[in-house]
């Protein structure tokens, strides 16, 4: 397993230096003169000029993002264009917020999606089946910010039963969860039934039914063990997917997280901090899949033999685990 993991570390560099790329030529070729933000509009040209000189801004394209790539690599990325301060510490003081909304989001996903999901496929086509489905099916098509505006609007400032920013405490976090959490908790709830749905009508699920098992057995401990598979890449994806997706959630509730700092510098074009945040997400984002597949073998032990033993000769199975 080692081996394996060791491999899946090396195929992130290409990732990691191909995104970096992407987001360098996009700051570097979009509108704004970073000295002209930094200095205002009344400052001379000459000014400007002198500044872009000590920051480097007239040197090749390719020298400065080779430059980025070397330091990157040290662990340093430099100073913000904005603050002045290293970019690496306000990313670890802010980065608390973001794990905080994400984290929370997740669990808010995890525990109301997976039993809506059982239920729903378990009473197929019942008045529980349609009613998820619909809210299923609404949800995933609120974007978070609207949902999010709509929350502030009904509950902080008609209602007045919670606080309209977050952070700070428990009760300031709950709409910014749920605002995050919405349409992952969609996705989540059809993945969930249509694996359920194909798994229940497998032959071994019918055999254990014949023989007398209770329900809550075959449907906990058959059923839904092999259902897990595409169950777990979905939740390792949607937690990717949160990291991301708190940026618009952090500037609608005000909260003090990397979405809020990347927003703020794009805005201003401070090219080190967008650069830090956005491969930090990215790196986070990589390891969070690579636990996702080292959990696949602990679920399914066939795949431990097979993917992590590279002597294996042997044709991967089918049969489902019981």
């Amino acid at each position: 397993m080692g081996r394996y993991i060791f491999k899946r570390v090396l195929m992130m560099v290409p990732v990691i230096i191909g995104i970096s790329l992407v987001i360098f030529g996009l700051l570097e070729f979009s509108p704004g003169d970073p000295a002209r933000i930094i200095l205002g509009p009344k400052a001379t040209e000459q000014a400007v000029e002198a500044l872009r000189e000590e920051m480097g801004l007239n040197r090749p394209f390719w020298l400065r993002y080779g430059n980025f790539l070397v330091d990157a690599a040290r662990g340093n990325f430099g100073n913000s264009y904005r603050t002045k301060l290293p970019v690496t510490g306000e990313i670890m003081a802010r980065f608390p917020t973001t794990l905080n909304l994400a984290c929370g989001s997740m669990v808010i996903v995890a525990l109301l999606a997976l039993p809506i999901g059982i239920l729903s496929a378990v009473k197929q086509y019942s008045l529980l089946d349609n009613a998820t489905l619909a809210g299923a099916l609404a949800l995933s098509s609120m974007p978070g910010f609207w949902l999010g505006t709509v929350m502030i609007l009904l509950f902080a400032l008609k209602l007045g039963w919670l606080p309209a920013t977050g952070g700070g405490s428990f009760i300031s976090y709950l709409m910014p969860w749920f605002a995050l959490a919405a349409s992952h908790m969609a996705t989540l709830v059809r993945m969930t039934r249509s694996n359920m749905l194909e798994v229940i009508r497998a032959e071994y699920i019918k055999m254990a039914e014949a023989k007398g098992a209770p329900e809550k057995v075959v449907i906990l401990r058959h059923a839904l063990r092999n259902a897990l598979m595409p169950i777990i890449t979905i939740i390792g994806m949607n937690f990717a997917g949160l990291l991301g997706g708190a940026m618009i959630i952090e500037t609608v509730f005000a909260l003090p997280g990397l979405g809020a700092l990347a927003i703020i510098s794009v805005s201003q074009k401070d090219v080190p901090m967008v650069m830090a945040v956005v491969l930090f997400i990215a790196l986070l984002s990589g390891f969070i899949n690579l636990l996702v597949d080292v959990l696949y073998a602990y679920i399914d032990p066939r795949l431990k033999s097979h993917y992590y033993n590279p002597r294996r000769k042997k044709q991967y199975t089918t049969t489902p685990v019981r």
